[in-house]
């Protein structure tokens, strides 16, 4: 009998194994996103292909980090509980909107649904996981000490800092959809950066 675990059988690894293997899917699926540009005569229409490329980048990035949290997390996950486990799959249900929120945004930059849809998107997933994060501290089944603990503190930080970020994108685009896009971007570039420092923190190796 699991001793990490509520639910007989399903082990902290099945849960991260299927948690990988869905942010591989959909991080694959994303690019299927992508459109070949229209060829007419001697010059492809190259109009849409900016915006698409963006999105796509864009997105990639975003998954990337919020893959590296979510690992970091977990790594401080000492015992599943069948709560704990549904959160988790809400979190993995709306990174999967993710390559659809992405296209959308791609093909209609200038709309202002597509730009409201992405940014739902993803300050669910922000949501989600401070609803994980959340439950799990409370119910003990993430521990951190010491240095560790700062370390669960800031990456609860950056989820909340993520949520509060793309809603204000969202009404934001009532004034200019460019306003909004613009904020998703610079969002991306810093949380990546953010990310790739805390890699670096040598009291947590």
């Amino acid at each position: 009998m699991n001793t990490d675990s509520e639910i007989p059988g399903l082990t902290k690894g099945r849960v991260e194994a299927l948690s990988d293997g869905i942010f591989a899917t959909v991080m694959t699926v994303l690019v299927l996103g992508l459109s070949v540009p229209v060829i007419t005569g001697a010059q492809p229409d190259t109009s849409t292909l900016a915006p698409n490329i963006l999105s796509y980048v864009l997105s990639y990035l975003i998954l990337t980090v919020m893959w590296v949290s979510h690992h970091n997390v977990f790594n401080y996950i000492v015992r599943l509980s069948r709560p704990l486990t549904w959160l988790n799959s809400l979190f993995l249900l709306t990174t999967g909107f993710i390559p659809f929120s992405t296209t959308l945004l791609g093909h209609y930059p200038a709309n202002q649904l597509s730009v409201i849809t992405y940014g739902i998107n993803i300050a669910g997933v922000a949501l989600a996981m401070q609803a994980l994060m959340g439950y799990a501290t409370k119910s003990k089944l993430l521990v951190a000490e010491g240095p560790h603990s700062q370390f669960i503190k800031m990456i609860q930080r950056r989820w909340r800092i993520g949520t509060i970020v793309y809603s204000l994108a969202i009404p934001l685009s009532f004034v200019s959809w460019e306003i909004s896009v613009a904020i998703y971007v610079v969002a991306s570039v810093i949380f990546v950066v953010s990310s790739s420092l805390t890699l670096k923190l040598p009291s947590l190796t």
